[in-house]
This record gives C-alpha cells, structure tokens and sequence, in this order.
C-alpha cells in the first residue's frame, strides 16, 4: 500500500513538472489577486532538476568525506583522532548555513559553488557518526572468523565491514539528503539554480500560491530520496549489546 501511494505521488508529481499549468486551478485560491497561480518567472521542472543535482552532489561528497573519516578513525593508528574528527563534521551545523554561504561568497563567488560547500559541511555529520556506529557496532565474532581465515585489513573492510555497516550508512546518507533537500533552498540568496527561487519569489511578491509550489516541490522531493534510499538499507539497523 505504502508503495502504491509512493508511485501515485511521483506520479502527480511528474504530471505536475510536465503540465504545471494544468494544476492552476489547485493554487488559484492561494494566490495574490491578479496574480499568477503558476510559477512563470522560470521552468519548474529546470529549477527541481537543479536543485536535486545539487542535493546528489552535495550529498555524495558528504558521504565520501565522512565514510573516508569514519573507516580511519576506527583503525588502530586512527583511534586518537577521533575527537578531533568529531569536531571537524559539526562545524558544519555549529553555524547556520546562511552563515556558512556568507563566508563562502566571498571566497568562490555567487552561484552553485557555495551553495555546494554549505550542503556538504552541513551534510558531514549525520553521515559521520551513523558510518561510526555502523563500523563500531560490528559483531566480534565474525571480525575474528575473517582474520582467521587469512583476510587483510583492507578486504576485511571491503567484503565484511562495510557491508555489514550497510544499514548505518544508508541510514547516514537518508538523513543527509533530507537535511540538503531543504537547506538547498537558502542557495537561491546566492544566486543558486533551485526551488528556493520559488519561495523567495512568492514572498517577496506576496504569492502564497509560489511560496506553496517551492514548499510542495521540496517536501515531496525530501520525501521520495529517502524513501528511494531505504531500498537500500536492508534490514534495520540494530545496536549490539
């Protein structure tokens, strides 16, 4: 049934990007009087695909850098830093990523670029501590079956440990593209492709019926990712105890 109701919602969803103009009269009570009720400073579908390649970028590098921290810091010569490596990941949401862009600008311009470095900074955490679990969480048992069988320490990583943290990592990541879907809105500040110049537009023209469009288009899009992302997961993550 969840599925069925999933596929009914990218369903409307695709129609909508498609044929926006066929749902005006869904949004017409919303909107400002004389007002548009569709979005027609820009292509709708243009502006979604933006902001999801953003949120993919962002995301991926997120996942590298944090998933590269986690696996050395749960190694034998990594262990001492791992305080410091907690630090490094929440810097990114110590600061609000308005703040984050602001400093960003000035350093690479308006556009796509800072608006990446904020998502990934604030996408660092999540995806850090969840791979940290998952790789710390591991069963003895079959840790000490792989060394007894004659595997090193990197295809010890590779065939039993990170598989094995599979769920932690996919539940890492679900968290990071939910967080970035929205975030990715505050990019339009700075000049940045993506469904943030929908809700800013409404605002600033008082159109709740925009406002309505960006708000719907990100929700469903956070909510999809993370449904498509629990594909992958496989079984619930499980604390051993």
């Amino acid at each position: 049934m969840r599925v069925m109701i999933r596929c009914l919602v990218l369903a409307v969803l695709a129609a909508f990007l498609l044929r926006p103009e066929a749902f005006a009269f869904v949004f017409a009570p919303f909107a400002a009087a004389g007002a548009p009720a569709i979005y027609d400073q820009g292509d709708l579908l243009t502006l979604t695909l933006a902001h999801l390649g953003l949120v993919l970028f962002a995301t991926s590098l997120s996942a590298l850098i944090a998933i590269v921290l986690a696996v050395l810091v749960t190694r034998g010569a990594g262990r001492a830093f791992l305080p410091m490596s907690r630090s490094l990941v929440g810097i990114g949401q110590t600061f609000p990523p308005v703040a984050v862009l602001a400093v960003a600008v000035p350093l690479v311009g308006f556009g796509m670029r800072p608006a990446l470095i904020a998502l990934t900074a604030y996408g660092l955490l999540p995806v850090f501590e969840n791979a940290l679990t998952g790789l710390t969480q591991l069963p003895s048992a079959v840790l000490e079956a792989a060394d007894g069988v004659g595997m090193g320490p990197a295809e010890r990583l590779w065939r039993i440990e990170l598989p094995l943290a599979r769920p932690w990592l996919v539940e890492g990541l679900r968290q990071c593209v939910v967080i970035s879907v929205g975030t990715a809105t505050l990019g339009s500040t700075v000049a940045a492709k993506g469904l943030g110049e929908v809700i800013i537009a409404g605002l600033l023209s008082d159109n709740s019926a925009f406002v309505l469009q960006g708000g719907l288009l990100t929700g469903l899009m956070a909510m999809l990712l993370h449904d498509a992302l629990g594909l992958l997961a496989g079984p619930e993550p499980r604390v051993r105890t």
